[in-house]
């Protein structure tokens, strides 16, 4: 069975990461944050170049390249990189064309409009082989850990099936989503099947990240938010719990070790206990979760948290930042147990990479002054969930 030292990789030095992942005490808090190789980087741009956003997916060099730079730029202050690729890589495999529009974002020129259309039924009768189809992912990988030299571990991900099929009927990002909406409630019966589809992919193309050098994996349900309780709780909680239900098995099917499976529903606070119920390790939340509230009701199903500060108090000044960070480690715990430090989403384009720096700073020192805390206690675990629970009535009387 392949472990995490793998012999054609070098030994993990910084193994924080993966040990808070697992639920256990750690000296600190781990930091990294989603789409840390992005475009707030001048250093992304020069190694970018010409090349669109896709073809720098497809380019392993390059994309390993752009893995890597926040790795350098933070080094010593962060403890995760994560390959540089795209969800969308997903409904490129199954056959929809996707293109980047500068300063849009991803755009399908023809998605899919109804179970009518030959292109669903093309889509759901095609076979699909990630693991050949997504090669330059895993080329992507493999070569991103050798280069990395153990410094940190490496996550993998991918889109949750929620949140794929909305961008492949929506066209791309919406406000409204008329079109998802009009799948699950028209046409609820071809939506699942789409989305089971999609959750099998995802198993697959998740183990082979784990096969080709993955240590951790996430999924991105950014589009969560979208749905009610009760939509989410038939459109996109059954797949999620499709990956990590059978993500684990394909894995030893493979002769790979188990990794840690984080899940991030955007916008969906209302499912944290539902969440915690599930068999990812890590949850993942954005700035809606109060960190004392959320952390509670996390460690009473020994979860642990990833997140979560507004990624516009980056925009904030130094101060801003502070307290936004004093408030995170005093609400997690003091970081020594079940927590990932990390931003609510992804880090914006005109970040200035400075003060991400400072965040990422503020977190080590403050989480450094903060003395061990115990678990929540049986009345704070109660207190908890009695505010969620009075939040969840108050919006639905809105």
């Amino acid at each position: 069975m392949a472990s995490k030292d793998d012999p054609k990789f070098e030994p993990l030095k910084n193994d924080l990461l993966l040990r808070t992942a697992r639920g256990q005490k750690v000296e600190r808090p781990p930091c990294w944050v989603m789409r840390q190789a992005g475009r707030y980087l001048p250093e992304y741009h020069k190694a970018k170049g010409n090349n669109d956003f896709f073809e720098c997916c497809r380019n392993p060099e390059i994309a390993s390249t752009l893995t890597l730079q926040p790795i350098e730029r933070y080094e010593g202050l962060i403890d995760a990189a994560i390959i540089f690729s795209d969800i969308l890589v997903i409904p490129q495999a199954m056959g929809m064309e996707v293109v980047m529009v500068p300063e849009k974002g991803p755009h399908f020129p023809n998605p899919l409009g109804s179970p009518e259309d030959e292109q669903f039924k093309e889509v759901m009768e095609r076979e699909c082989d990630v693991k050949e189809s997504l090669d330059y992912v895993y080329k992507a990988i493999t070569l991103t850990r050798q280069k990395l030299q153990g410094r940190v571990p490496l996550y993998g991900f991918c889109g949750a099936p929620f949140t794929l099929m909305c961008y492949m009927v929506e066209g791309g990002g919406s406000k409204m989503f008329r079109h998802a909406k009009t799948w699950i409630f028209k046409y609820a019966a071809e939506a699942k099947k789409l989305l089971q589809k999609i959750a099998e992919l995802c198993v697959e193309y998740l183990a082979q990240q784990v096969v080709a050098g993955a240590q951790i994996v996430q999924v991105f349900d950014s589009w969560a938010g979208e749905l009610s309780p009760a939509s989410f709780s038939e459109f996109s909680l059954p797949y999620l719990n499709y990956i990590c239900d059978h993500l684990p098995a394909r894995l030893r099917e493979l002769g790979q070790e188990v990794v840690p499976m984080v899940v991030f529903a955007k916008g969906a606070w209302y499912a944290l206990d539902d969440l915690c119920k599930t068999k990812y390790d890590v949850i993942g939340l954005d700035w809606l979760h109060e960190p004392k509230d959320a952390y509670a009701v996390a460690q009473k199903y020994g979860k642990v948290i990833q997140g979560n500060a507004d990624p516009g108090i980056l925009y904030g000044g130094h101060a801003a930042i502070t307290k936004v960070v004093e408030n995170m480690v005093k609400g997690f715990g003091g970081g020594k147990q079940g927590w990932i430090a990390n931003l609510g989403h992804g880090i914006t384009p005109f970040v200035n990479p400075d003060d991400l720096k400072f965040y990422f700073q503020e977190i080590h020192r403050l989480s450094d002054l903060r003395q061990e805390k115990h678990a929540p206690s049986q009345v704070d675990v109660a207190a908890a969930e009695e505010r969620m629970h009075n939040r969840f009535i108050l919006q639905s009387d809105w």
